[in-house]
C-alpha cells in the first residue's frame, strides 16, 4: 500500500491516478484541500508566466498543460460530474497588458524573448487589447494574447478528487503526520500526531497511531520540509475573490502596473480571481490590509471596474518554494520515501505531470525534477 502525505491538488491528484491503476493507497491530511490548492487562481499558463531563466519549468509546464483536458475528462466522469466545464476548466487564453511605456518596453522584451522560443504569442496594440477585453482601462498600452493558455478553479478540482477517491473507496485519514516509521534505514510508513479536536477519524472511534506502508509519498507542500530533508520553504501569497452577476472579463488578464504584476481570473459564476502577492513571511497566513491593498491598486489601474464588484473572500496560502523554482519528484534516495513536492506557483498547473512521472510515464521530464539534483550539491 501507499500511503500519501498531503491532500492538496498534487496529493490527491497522486492518490486518485494510483487508485485508478489498481494500487491500494490511504491519503493522510488533517485538513484535506484547504491549503494552496484553497487559495489558489487556477491558472495553467505556461507560456505567459515564461521568464528568461526557467527553460525547464517551461517544459514542465508544457508537458503539464497537454495533460490537462484528458485529465479534468477523465476526473468529471469519475467525480459523476457533466464534464470538465463542471471544473470550470477554460482555454480562451491569456492576455498580458502593460500600463506604462516602462511596461510595454518590457513586455515588448519578454515578447522577442517568446519569439526566440517559438512560443505561440501574438502582440497587441492597446487597441486591439480593449477589442478582446472591453473593461480594460484606456491607459492599457499594449499586451501580449497567449491563445493556448487556459485555467481551471481548483477548489472544484479538489472537491472533485475527494469525491472520486471517495468513489474508489480510498481511505482518507484526518491527521497531521508527524514523522516516518523507519526500518534498517527504510521508511516503512508514517506516524500520525493526535487530533486537536477528537473525531471519529475510523471505525472504531479513534484515530490510527500509524500508518504502515511498502511506500510513503510525500505530497506535504510547504511542510514537506519538516518531515523530510528537502529545500521546500513557504512563499505567502494573498489572494482575494470578487463577485458579480455578469463576468466582468472573458479570459485571464495578466498585467504590470509600474513594475508591479497582477492577474484576474474570471469564473463563470461572475466571480473574480485577484493575486497574488509574493512575500518571503515563513509559514505566516494572515491576510492583511498591505496585501490586499496592493493588488487592487494594480487591478484597478487595469480593470477599474473592480472596484465595484463584491469582496466574496479574502485568503493567504503558502507555495511550497524550491531554491530553483522547479517541483521536486521522485524517490528521494530513502528507501521507501518518494517526493511530490516543491511545485511553488505552478502546483494546480502540474498536477497531471505530477501523477504522470511518479507512473513512470514520462522518463525525460523526470530526470528535471529528480531530487538527486539537491543530493548532488548537498
Amino acid at each position: 500500500m501507499d500511503v500519501i502525505v498531503g491532500g492538496g491538488i498534487v496529493g490527491l491528484s497522486v492518490a486518485w491516478r494510483l487508485a485508478r491503476s489498481g494500487r491500494p493507497v490511504t491519503v493522510a491530511d488533517p485538513a484535506p484541500a484547504s491549503g494552496a490548492s484553497h487559495a489558489a487562481a487556477g491558472m495553467l499558463a505556461p507560456v505567459s508566466e515564461v521568464t528568461y531563466t526557467e527553460a525547464p519549468l517551461l517544459r514542465l509546464g508544457m508537458a503539464a498543460l497537454r495533460r490537462w483536458p484528458s485529465f479534468a475528462a477523465e476526473l468529471a466522469e469519475d467525480a459523476g460530474l457533466s464534464g470538465a466545464a463542471a471544473l470550470d476548466f477554460r482555454t480562451n487564453g491569456t492576455l498580458d497588458v502593460a500600463f506604462g511605456a516602462d511596461d510595454l518596453a518590457a513586455l515588448d522584451e519578454l515578447a522577442a524573448f517568446m519569439e526566440k522560443l517559438q512560443l505561440p504569442v501574438e502582440r497587441l496594440t492597446g487597441r486591439e487589447c480593449r477589442r478582446l477585453e472591453p473593461m480594460l482601462a484606456p491607459a492599457v498600452r499594449g499586451g501580449l494574447l497567449a491563445p493556448g493558455d487556459a485555467w481551471v478553479d481548483p477548489r472544484r478540482v479538489t472537491a472533485a478528487l475527494l469525491a472520486a477517491l471517495d468513489r474508489l473507496r480510498v481511505p482518507l485519514v484526518r491527521a497531521r503526520v508527524s514523522g516516518f516509521l523507519r526500518d534498517d534505514g527504510k521508511v516503512t510508513g508514517v506516524r500520525l500526531a493526535p487530533p486537536d479536536v477528537p473525531a471519529p477519524a475510523v471505525a472504531d472511534g479513534g484515530v490510527p497511531r500509524q500508518l504502515r506502508a511498502e511506500r510513503v509519498i510525500l505530497a506535504a507542500g510547504a511542510w514537506s520540509a519538516g518531515l523530510a530533508g528537502v529545500p521546500v520553504r513557504p512563499v505567502k501569497g494573498q489572494i482575494m475573490r470578487l463577485s458579480s452577476a455578469q463576468p466582468l472579463l472573458g479570459r485571464c488578464v495578466r498585467g504590470t502596473v509600474h513594475g508591479s504584476s497582477v492577474y484576474l481570473v474570471p469564473r463563470g459564476d461572475g466571480e473574480l480571481v485577484v493575486g497574488a502577492t509574493q512575500e518571503e513571511m515563513g509559514f505566516d497566513t494572515r491576510v492583511t490590509a498591505g496585501g490586499l491593498y496592493e493588488l487592487l491598486r494594480d487591478a484597478r489601474e487595469l480593470v477599474p471596474g473592480v472596484t465595484e464588484l463584491e469582496v466574496a473572500d479574502v485568503v493567504a496560502g503558502l507555495r511550497p518554494g524550491t531554491p530553483d523554482n522547479l517541483p521536486v519528484i521522485g524517490p528521494s534516495g530513502t528507501p521507501g520515501l518518494t517526493l511530490a513536492t516543491g511545485h511553488h506557483r505552478g502546483g494546480v498547473l502540474l498536477a497531471p505531470l505530477t501523477t504522470a512521472i511518479l507512473l513512470g510515464e514520462e522518463g525525460e521530464l523526470a530526470a528535471l525534477c529528480s531530487p538527486e539534483r539537491f543530493q548532488e550539491t548537498s
